[in-house]
């Protein structure tokens, strides 16, 4: 890496314009209507969510499965990867992390927020029993969430002690955060080869955990008799599903990193085009998952199921499925097979319509089974709307996540400059041989 990048890459932690604080202040603005939405439902109940009997869970956990799955971006850019040898995945790493671990704390919140009793989240741990899956998912979420905070952050660690090192004109407290977080890293050869070796061990346990967590979130459903969840594809299904809408916002991340910091020799439109085909192979992919799950419940015509199938194809559910299936296929394909090619603009549009139709993939996922529950079926017919209150704190939840990234963003480099130093390549290369 030649200085003049290393500098570009710098250069937005030493000056920062007006614009990322007027982003970040209403960023805050809607935390805060947000907090206090979710201050009114702990004094008011449940009772002002859409939520009720049989719909007993609604947007929060439609969120909980997407934070979730928009998590595993960062696993599957840098650890998967990472293993299979991608080199044009560098200057992408840190991006895709930082969506990962700012993602996985709204996710596991979105549960706290399902939940009229907050306190009662400790009887997991008080009298949580292994044979409930609502367990398994509290262990895998944990684990996920402290094993990419570990990953991230032994990541960094080079490019803090260059912060601390380089950026002497800074505010003495960023100075003495840098040395503290940098825990002593002196740049020296054998360390970074003790680095990459930990790195190379984390990839092939993160990669294990990838799976091991969607797949988890997923049997939350699929472990009950209910339509439209009790089946072995869903786990997978939901995997896909979570790189999918990854990938996608690791394009938008990229997109703005690039016009923001104007890192057009950084972030090229080769990586955009390498994105570019891998979510191509994404969308096939799902589509493939879509008809194996809905041919089967078709021609198994079970009546329990035909009826949750029914009200997604031609009733209630109709337009959110038929909208979901567009944005999730039939538009992003036609994009990236021909707009995609030439313009980052056009990627951009695909990586937000992508997002948007897994979002709709999760509610049609989650809510019509409970308005049609196998017990009852005929009595128990349900409805849900969402309410102001949980549109509110959905909404507060992802300006959430963008406070964190700009957060982040403001004081850390967001390309990975170690990883693309010629000097690192070289010592790494003298100790291979």
């Amino acid at each position: 890496m030649v200085q003049e990048e290393e500098t570009l890459l710098l250069a937005p932690l030493t000056r920062t314009g007006r614009g990322l604080g007027r982003f970040m202040g209403l960023l805050l603005i809607i935390i805060i209507v947000g907090a206090a939405a979710y201050v009114w439902q702990l004094t008011e109940g449940l009772g002002v969510t859409g939520m009720n009997r049989p719909v007993y869970l609604g947007v929060y956990i439609v969120n909980f499965v997407f934070f979730i799955g928009l998590a595993h971006s960062g696993t599957f850019i840098s650890a998967i990867l990472r293993l299979v040898g991608a080199e044009w995945r560098k200057p992408l790493v840190r991006a895709a992390e930082a969506i990962t671990v700012f993602s996985i704390p709204f996710g596991a919140g979105s549960i706290l927020m399902d939940m009229g009793r907050v306190d009662r989240v400790l009887n997991i741990l008080t009298h949580g029993r292994f044979e409930s899956p609502l367990l398994w998912d509290v262990v895998s979420v944990s684990l996920y969430l402290f094993s990419s905070i570990v990953f991230f952050y032994l990541s960094l660690l080079p490019d803090v002690a260059r912060c601390r090192d380089r950026l002497t004109e800074v505010p003495r407290w960023q100075r003495q955060m840098y040395r503290i977080l940098a825990l002593g890293w002196r740049d020296h050869p054998e360390q970074y080869r003790r680095l990459e070796k930990v790195l190379a061990g984390m990839a092939v346990f993160m990669s294990m955990l990838v799976v091991t967590v969607h797949t988890v979130v997923s049997w939350v459903f699929g472990m009950t008799l209910q339509p439209g969840w009790h089946t072995a594809i869903l786990g997978p299904f939901f995997l896909v599903g979570a790189v999918f809408s990854g990938s996608g916002a690791v394009v938008i991340a990229m997109a703005v990193l690039r016009r923001v910091f104007h890192l057009e020799d950084v972030l090229t439109l080769k990586h955009f085009d390498y994105m570019r085909q891998l979510l191509i192979v994404l969308t096939l992919v799902w589509l493939y998952f879509m008809v194996a799950e809905y041919l089967t419940t078709f021609y198994g015509q079970m009546v329990e199921e035909m009826l949750v199938f029914w009200e997604k194809f031609t009733g209630a559910y109709a337009l959110p499925f038929w909208v979901m299936f567009m944005l999730c296929f039939a538009v992003p394909l036609a994009i990236l097979l021909t707009k995609g090619k030439r313009s980052i603009g056009w990627m951009v549009a695909a990586g937000l319509i992508i997002n948007v139709g897994m979002w709709l993939e999760r509610y049609v996922v989650v809510v019509p089974t409970l308005t049609r529950p196998r017990l009852l079926s005929e009595l128990a017919m349900g409805t849900y709307t969402p309410t102001w209150v949980e549109g509110v704190i959905a909404a507060a939840c992802f300006a959430g996540l963008l406070f964190l990234y700009a957060l982040f963003v403001r004081f850390f480099p967001i390309i990975p400059i170690w990883e693309r130093s010629e000097e690192v390549e070289a010592y790494l290369h003298e100790v291979e041989e």
